[in-house]
C-alpha cells in the first residue's frame, strides 16, 4: 500500500468515525416531501391549499421541482413560513446566464443550501402543420430529432468537472451542488466496467458536490444503499426516500431494464428496509431528506391521500 492509499483509507475511516460520533437528528420530525409527487395539484389556484394540507398531515419540509409557484423568493418564503415549512434543497435549479447571480441569490434567500446550476435548454422544433403527419412528410413522425450523443467514461469526466465548477460558484452564496439518480447512472459506460455513478462520485470534490441519493432508483438498480453508504462515508447528505416492488425483477437485466421491471409504490408498501436504511444515516452523511413517490395518485388513488399514507407509515419506522 503506497502512502497516498494508506492516508486516503485513514481519512475515509476517521471520517465515518467522526459521522458515528455525531449525535444523530430525531429524523421522525423532519419529513420532507419532494413536491413532485403532488404536481398535478400545483396549479396557480391550489398551490397554497396544498402546502396548508400537506403542513398539517406533518410533513416539515418541502423541496421544489417547479418554479417556486411563478413568485418573487421573498413572497415565496413567506408562503411557506406560514406553513411552517422549510426549504433546504430543489430541483428547480437556477440558469446559466445574465440573471444567474439573482437566482441564486433569491434561492439563499429562500433557505437552500442545495441545487444546480442548468444550462438553457435549446428551444422546442416547431409544432407540425395541420395535416402533417404521414410518414416522412415535413413535420411528420420521421422528421429529423436532435439526439444526444452516448456518454463514455470521458465525457462523465468532464461532466463531473463541470459539476465541481459550479459547486464553486455556488460555494461563494452559502450552497452546494446536487446530483439525483435514475436508474440510468448505474449502467456501464463505454469501457465495460465503470458507471457514470462511479465516476461522478470520485471525480466530484465533497466540499463542492453532494449526492442525493434516490434510494428507491439505487434498489430498483440493483444497488444496495447501506453498501453505498460504507463505500463512501459522508458524500450522501440527501436523500429521496421512495419505496419500491423490485426483488422479483431478473437480476440479469439491466439497471435501466430491472427498473422497468420494478414498480414504485407508497411508503411501506414496497420491499426497501428503511428502518435499516435510516440506521446508517450517520455513515451516509445525511443533513436533508424527502419523500417522493412519482406514483402518487395513480390508478384512481388521491396523491394526497398518498401522501398522508407515505408520512404516516415513514413516521412509524422511524419511531
Amino acid at each position: 500500500m503506497d502512502r497516498r492509499t494508506f492516508l486516503g483509507q485513514a481519512a475515509a475511516t476517521a471520517a465515518a468515525s467522526g459521522l458515528m460520533a455525531q449525535s444523530a437528528p430525531d429524523w421522525k420530525n423532519h419529513i420532507g416531501l419532494e413536491l413532485f409527487t403532488v404536481r398535478s395539484l400545483l396549479t396557480p389556484e391550489g398551490y397554497e391549499p396544498t402546502l396548508a394540507k400537506l403542513a398539517a398531515m406533518g410533513y416539515k419540509e418541502v423541496e421544489p421541482a417547479d418554479p417556486y409557484n411563478h413568485m418573487e423568493p421573498a413572497k415565496y418564503k413567506a408562503l411557506l413560513d406560514k406553513y411552517g415549512l422549510k426549504v433546504y434543497s430543489t430541483h428547480a435549479g437556477a440558469t446559466e446566464g445574465p440573471g444567474l447571480e439573482k437566482e441564486l441569490e433569491g434561492q439563499a434567500l429562500m433557505g437552500i443550501k442545495y441545487t444546480t446550476i442548468n444550462t438553457p435548454r435549446p428551444p422546442r422544433p416547431p409544432a407540425p402543420p395541420p395535416g402533417a403527419g404521414a410518414p416522412g412528410a415535413p413535420g411528420g413522425p420521421n422528421r429529423a430529432m436532435p439526439q444526444r450523443p452516448p456518454m463514455t467514461v470521458d465525457s462523465v469526466k468532464r461532466s463531473a468537472e463541470q459539476l465541481n465548477q459550479r459547486g464553486a460558484l455556488l460555494k461563494k452564496f452559502g450552497m452546494k451542488n446536487h446530483i439525483h439518480n435514475h436508474a440510468g447512472e448505474f449502467e456501464l459506460l463505454d469501457d465495460g466496467k465503470t458507471t457514470q455513478y462511479d465516476i461522478l462520485l470520485s471525480h466530484t470534490d465533497p466540499a463542492l458536490v453532494a449526492m442525493q441519493l434516490d434510494i428507491g432508483w439505487a434498489c430498483m438498480a440493483g444497488q444496495d444503499p447501506i453498501a453505498m453508504f460504507q463505500k463512501n462515508p459522508g458524500r450522501y447528505e440527501l436523500w429521496h426516500v421512495k419505496d419500491a416492488k423490485y426483488k422479483d425483477a431478473d437480476p440479469k437485466l439491466t439497471p435501466n431494464a430491472r427498473a422497468r421491471a420494478s414498480k414504485i409504490v407508497t411508503m411501506a408498501e414496497g420491499d426497501i428496509d428503511y428502518k435499516a436504511v435510516f440506521a446508517n444515516a450517520k455513515i451516509a452523511g445525511l443533513k436533508y431528506f424527502v419523500i417522493e413517490q412519482d406514483t402518487a395518485g395513480a390508478g384512481g388513488r388521491d396523491a394526497l391521500e398518498d401522501c398522508r399514507i407515505a408520512y404516516q407509515n415513514l413516521r412509524k419506522i422511524l419511531s
